[in-house]
């Protein structure tokens, strides 16, 4: 009997379990909150907010304000030195870097021991516990796990204070059972050039019985590619012949879809979303014919939701879970057990049916290209332009950018099209500016750009003088207070201004 087989029986009690909290996810919505609001009462944030006299979520709405990352930044770099009792109980240890804000090249998330416990680890158990129920004849446990991780270093010279990718983190942090069944070996997951990583992972992974893999779909792929390259063998179902499933999130999984299915031709083979971020775990892919996914409502995280209209205004309201509506955008705001209280996470959602609550990621607060991980926004893209222009000596009239998800050669690259008022005298430098200014400015699209393993180069595409008029007289939009859009995660808007050059 294998090891699947005899610990299936442990998951089936894990799904009859999480049935119940389907149906009840609205009081443990409200019981969360008051266990959270009790343990934090002596903290400092608790004490600013008077949590003693908090009785119910209508009080805590009115005394504790929606933030934003920029709100609990000087809270959060007090506790990145060291200090105790800040936003949530005791010292936390461990920071998830993350992409950056307007005035910072990266974010750094708390993720106290408790949400270690109770979000990312036991998220983590709840996909194997649906993946397992809709798969009875899996052999998931039979064979090793390919995980892929980050790195992570030390946080101001503080002892017990540490900063790095969240994966890194639940790495570090893993029970030593699991490394028992999962490749590559620790030392080799927390390297961090990422060319050197990919190589050792491919060579440590290709001779084991691997049946699963988890990752971010386009850190996966280039892993997967080394793979092909050291075996010789272009399909991974003749090197791993008992793979059956990725647990994949991170960025939409659609343009990497058809790829996977080119090298993998398993037909045994399963794709299971999850949105796990670094601030916590929420969503599961909970049954295999739904792409939408399954709110999380039982891993320390209260959720509310703002109308994606109304965020920005000053009539902007939240609602609770038990007060959501299908069909309709929200901005999605948190408040868990790491000490983000009332946390815009920046992600928007659309729910498609209610208790359960399943809903899709419809996309972002605001305008951004993240279709490989390096959620650029719009102001990166200006600061980016700016700098270009002052290197080159060029001005530029409008501008917008889209990804390429793959070419013929399989590479992966932004696309910008950009009307000069002033042209550069070198468009090839404007472009390499342009980009080495990203680098500096984002964390994350200076990490898919190393070594252009993941990204290539951006590609600049000088427009002609009044194109993106052109664009807007076409759409009906010419004058007023229409803008180009700047940044977009598909290319749709692109693909029209490029059939009128």
């Amino acid at each position: 009997m294998g090891i699947t087989a005899l610990v299936r029986p442990i998951f089936n009690k894990k799904y009859e379990q999480l049935r119940r909290s389907e149906l009840n996810a609205d009081d443990e919505q409200r019981e969360l909150l008051k266990r959270m609001i009790h343990e934090a009462r002596l903290t400092e944030w608790g004490r600013n907010h008077d949590f003693d006299s908090i009785d119910g979520y209508e009080e805590f709405r009115q005394r504790v304000p929606v933030s934003t990352y920029e709100e609990l930044k000087g809270y959060i770099d007090r506790m990145r030195h060291g200090e105790r009792d800040i936003l949530w109980p005791g010292r936390v240890k461990w920071y998830a870097k993350s992409s950056g804000t307007t005035n910072d090249k990266s974010k750094f998330i708390p993720v106290s021991a408790q949400g270690l416990k109770d979000t990312h680890y036991r998220g983590g158990q709840h996909a194997v516990t649906y993946y397992l129920h809709n798969n009875p004849k899996s052999r998931l446990f039979d064979g090793r796990a390919l995980i892929l991780g980050g790195s992570h270093e030390q946080n101001y010279d503080v002892k017990e204070s540490l900063v790095g990718d969240l994966s890194a983190i639940l790495i570090e942090n893993i029970s030593p059972m699991v490394n028992l069944v999962r490749v590559p070996k620790k030392a080799t997951a927390l390297l961090q050039d990422f060319e050197v990583k990919r190589d050792r992972i491919a060579r440590e992974a290709m001779g084991k019985n691997v049946t699963n893999i988890s990752g971010v779909p386009s850190w996966m792929l280039s892993v997967l590619n080394r793979v092909q390259e050291l075996t010789g063998q272009q399909d991974i179902s003749a090197v791993w012949p008992n793979l059956e499933v990725f647990f994949h999130g991170g960025v939409a999984f659609t343009p990497y879809r058809e790829r996977y299915r080119e090298i993998i031709s398993s037909r045994g083979m399963h794709y299971m979303e999850t949105y796990n971020a670094s601030e916590g775990f929420f969503g599961v892919q909970n049954e295999p014919d739904d792409t939408a996914m399954l709110l999380l409502t039982n891993l320390g995280v209260f959720y509310e939701f703002i109308p994606l209209e109304e965020v920005g205004t000053d009539n902007a309201r939240a609602v609770p879970l038990w007060e959501v509506r299908t069909n309709r955008n929200y901005a999605m705001v948190i408040t868990t057990t790491s000490g983000l209280w009332r946390y815009m996470i920046g992600d928007t959602v659309k729910f498609t049916q209610v208790r359960p609550y399943k809903f899709h990621i419809s996309g972002r607060t605001k305008s951004f290209i993240n279709a490989f991980g390096e959620e650029l926004i719009v102001d990166n893209a200006e600061k980016g332009i700016a700098e270009a222009c002052a290197q080159t000596g060029a001005e530029v009239a409008e501008y917008t950018a889209a990804p390429v998800f793959m070419d013929g050669e399989g590479k992966c690259r932004h696309q910008w099209v950009v009307e000069f008022r002033k042209m550069p005298d070198d468009t090839e430098k404007f472009a390499t500016a342009l980009d080495q200014a990203l680098q500096r400015i984002n964390s994350d699209y200076e990490a898919k750009r190393h070594k252009d393993i993941t990204l290539q180069p951006l590609e600049l595409i000088a427009a002609r003088a009044g194109l993106f008029d052109s664009w807007l007289k076409s759409k009906g939009k010419l004058g007023g207070q229409h803008k180009v859009p700047r940044l977009s995660n598909d290319r749709k808007i692109i693909e029209e201004v490029l059939a009128l050059i």
